[in-house]
């Protein structure tokens, strides 16, 4: 099963400024708009502005000339999600739609977009999940108002398919609220965050009703009792962090001996994400057994509890929910602090190839793919500037 091609967007989010308590995490500020590459964090004595632009533009050229096709695509065979996930990342370190790299993946992509306001491979069973990707790409070029009509009709349709009561779900069963690949597929917590991130692209504030619908959902998928969770999965493994989907309950990480499943760090760092992005305060129960996990398996080497698997989705969902908490550092449960932005950023630069690609040699989820991989890597670091 894919786990969703996540991409984001700048979000502000002004409900971070206080320190939370007994989870060990700093909070400072992170300014607004674009950063130049000359300010990326320079920590650690080997992580400097200059490496991270050399890092950035290997990988750009190597997207540029080895990974995109005459038409624009990449990776064409997987629909256009590979496509529209690199040209945002390409897009958020500087480049714009007048780029020949970009204009073309958007030209691309532009042959995507349906009548029914979706933007999606014909017969596609991953509607959702490809059009919240074309959004935010198409959200990220939009500086001159060229896609507001399709992001209106893209923000119709995935509502339109988000299981709510339309879709015969009401507010007491376990998948209301989600959005899986398609409007009958089962939800998941992978897709449902990327939901979230397309509304926000697309203007919605964190109290749109999709947004506090997919809320719910995404809160039964934390393994936390309380009254947003009465699923019967928290209990026996009440940890804090997130699992793959509550309806009915799986885990990519697999189950445990006594039936509960087993937490892992990108839907946890996912499930936080959107937790954020939905207006959940700091103090909210939610996020602080959340950051509570994310303190215990603070990891680069591995996604904690999937280990290879899916690294590069981590790396970027890691990346991601830690810049809208408007984190500097993490104290992990050992006590020592970290400035993650550095930590990311050092271990990207061990794994990039020569060439300028990354590429996971575990290849589940589709991190065979170069491509892929090196867009989750450039969108990862795109969220280390300051």
């Amino acid at each position: 099963m894919l786990i969703g091609f996540f991409c984001g967007r700048r979000m502000g989010h002004t409900g971070w400024l206080t320190a939370m308590g007994g989870v060990g995490l700093l909070v400072a500020s992170i300014a607004a708009g674009d950063a130049s590459l000359s300010q990326v964090n320079a920590a650690e004595p080997n992580v400097d502005a200059r490496q991270y632009e050399a890092m950035v533009s290997k990988a750009i050229t190597y997207l540029s000339t080895k990974g995109q096709t005459n038409e624009g695509a990449f990776s064409a065979p997987s629909g256009p999600g590979v496509t529209a996930l690199v040209a945002t990342a390409i897009m958020r370190h500087g480049r714009t739609s007048a780029d020949p790299t970009v204009a073309k993946a958007l030209q691309y992509l532009e042959t995507f977009v349906r009548d029914d306001g979706g933007i999606y491979a014909e017969g596609s069973t991953h509607r959702n999940y490809e059009t919240c990707l074309a959004i935010m790409c198409f959200a990220e070029a939009n500086r001159d108002g060229k896609y507001e009509t399709v992001l209106k009709k893209g923000d119709r349709f995935v509502k339109g398919i988000q299981w709510d009561e339309d879709e015969g779900k009401d507010p007491s069963d376990p998948a209301y609220g989600g959005a899986g690949y398609g409007s009958h597929q089962r939800p998941d917590l992978s897709n449902t965050s990327f939901l979230i991130e397309a509304l926000r692209a697309t203007g919605n504030g964190a109290d749109d009703e999709s947004i506090q619908r997919a809320l719910a959902f995404v809160s039964r998928c934390q393994n936390l009792e309380s009254s947003y969770n009465t699923t019967p999965y928290p209990a026996k493994n009440p940890d804090g962090g997130f699992y793959y989907t509550c309806a009915p309950g799986a885990s990519q990480a697999g189950e445990l001996p006594n039936g509960g499943l087993r937490s892992y760090a990108s839907m946890t760092y996912a499930g936080l994400k959107s937790m954020i992005f939905a207006g959940v305060d700091a103090d909210d129960q939610r996020v602080k057994a959340a950051t509570e996990w994310i303190s215990r398996h603070y990891d680069l080497k591995t996604n904690p509890n999937m280990g290879d698997a899916g690294l590069y989705y981590y790396y970027q969902t890691f990346a991601k929910a830690l810049a809208a908490m408007k984190l500097d550092s993490l104290e992990d449960h050992e006590g020592r602090s970290h400035d993650w932005r550095a930590d990311l950023i050092q271990e990207l630069a061990s794994r990039q190839n020569e060439d300028g690609s990354w590429v996971n040699a575990t290849s589940r989820w589709l991190e065979g793919d170069p491509n892929l991989v090196t867009g989750y890597a450039l969108l990862a670091l795109s969220y280390c500037r300051k």
